[in-house]
């Protein structure tokens, strides 16, 4: 190996971002226009801007194309800002909704339903990533914004995991869980997905928007119950009497659909693998399917770079270990006057690393997510070296005290080890890449 190991480690990163870009993945899993009827393109997503200029480029140009992309403020791809296509494409907030969201899901559904409907002579395209739960949030009939912004900020503080958050913000929705495909009905749906979860299941994916949805108002409840989230008395009457109920498997609406996984956390650990072992270096991919605490997750990859770094065991040394999945963090609560810590799960990762690691030497990493934004910050997440724990000190920062206000950011900004990439304009969510020296 010849490239320093910050440079590598970011190459990695770079080759695994590249791997999930739309216009990359796309071309091969489009449907063919319909004979007699219209193309209607819909979609939502932190990918989503460049999911529709990828369709944009892709579809004919003699062949009408239409339709509406909602994504993160700030991730419509410049080239496709500057000069719109053929589909329109509005921002919205992540990862709490906002009022532009849920117009954005309501243009949506009037999109659906404009010239008395669609018919089977229709096709409906739709693009789906991950952060749609947040963006395409279109509340359930009794179930006001302010009550899903409540909810969904609940449910990011209380460390559930992606299925438990998507199956609560499905049974609260007028458009996931299902809803949209059951309003394209009968037309010929198509969703193009790029996954952004553990295990790659469509029906948790931005919450199953245009799929069914195995999940129940009891499974809901039971998760709201579960990390103690109140929701007001008429929402969980609704829920309590099955009125907010998802269209299930088998229903007839999703007879004429097909889903088609356009790229995965595993393909872009793969790619990032291949581009390791290009510069010398034996890669290894643990899982792309990990969940759990973020810094108790960064404390296990440490035990299993220490048994690497010092007995060879059970690899060999030079070598990279690569993870991805979704992780959580649980926001702990703050002393009276305690400044408030700021970071995500990537940033948190690599503190849990960082003090598990104590300097050990010949080890480095980077945990970045793959959208560009750990969390809500500027950064994509952040780097561990030998030397971190030592230069923290030397600056009077204290891991364990960064680590109880959830401060990754702050701790990892002094450090100048933050991973600041923008707007990557996909999302196959996290990444991380320790390499053994």
């Amino acid at each position: 190996m010849t490239l320093p190991p910050r440079e590598l480690l970011r190459r990695l990163f770079d080759a695994a971002v590249a791997r999930a870009q739309p216009l990359q993945v796309m071309a091969g899993q489009l449907p063919s226009p319909p004979q007699h009827g219209r193309t209607l393109v819909l979609g939502a997503g932190k990918a989503g801007g460049a999911m529709a200029q990828a369709l944009d480029a892709l579809w004919p140009a003699e062949t009408p194309l239409s339709g509406l992309v909602v994504t993160r403020y700030g991730h419509t791809p410049p080239a496709y800002a500057a000069r719109p296509g053929r589909i329109a494409v509005v921002e919205a907030a992540h990862p709490v909704p906002d009022a532009a969201g849920e117009q954005a899901a309501a243009r949506m559904l009037a999109l659906v339903q404009d010239q008395q409907g669609l018919t089977p002579d229709d096709l409906v395209i739709c693009l789906i990533s991950g952060g749609a739960s947040a963006l395409l949030s279109l509340p359930a009939p009794g179930v006001t914004l302010a009550d899903k912004q409540a909810v969904n900020r609940a449910l990011l503080k209380s460390g559930a995991t992606i299925a438990e958050m998507n199956c609560v913000r499905k049974h609260l929705s007028r458009i996931k869980g299902g809803r949209l495909a059951a309003a394209c009905a009968p037309a010929r749906v198509v969703t193009l997905t790029i996954s952004d979860v553990p295990g790659d299941d469509p029906s948790v994916i931005a919450s199953g928007p245009t799929v069914p949805d195995a999940t129940t108002c009891a499974d809901a409840l039971a998760i709201l119950a579960r990390y103690g989230i109140d929701v007001p008395p008429a929402v969980r009457a609704a829920l309590e009497a099955g009125a907010l109920e998802t269209p299930k498997p088998g229903d007839a609406v999703f007879a004429n659909h097909v889903v088609h996984m356009t790229a995965t956390p595993q393909q872009s650990l793969q790619a990032a693998a291949e581009a390791a072992r290009a510069a010398g270096v034996a890669a290894y991919i643990l899982s792309d399917e990990i969940e759990g605490e973020s810094r108790e997750v960064g404390k296990v990859h440490a035990a299993l770079a220490r048994a690497v770094a010092r007995h060879g065991q059970p690899f060999a040394r030079p070598c990279v270990i690569l993870s991805g999945g979704e992780t959580t963090v649980t926001i702990r609560p703050r002393a009276p006057g305690a400044a408030k810590g700021r970071g995500g799960r990537a940033g948190e990762f690599c503190m849990g690393l960082a003090q598990a690691l104590q300097g050990q030497a010949g080890v480095w990493a980077l945990a970045a997510d793959t959208d560009g934004i750990d969390g809500v910050e500027d950064n994509a997440g952040a780097r561990v070296a030998p030397d971190t724990l030592a230069r923290a000190a030397a600056q009077g920062l204290c891991i364990a005290d960064h680590l109880d206000r959830n401060d990754a950011y702050g701790y990892f900004d002094a450090l100048g080890d933050l991973v600041i990439t923008g707007p990557t304009h996909t999302n196959v969510n996290d990444f991380r890449a320790i390499l053994i020296l």
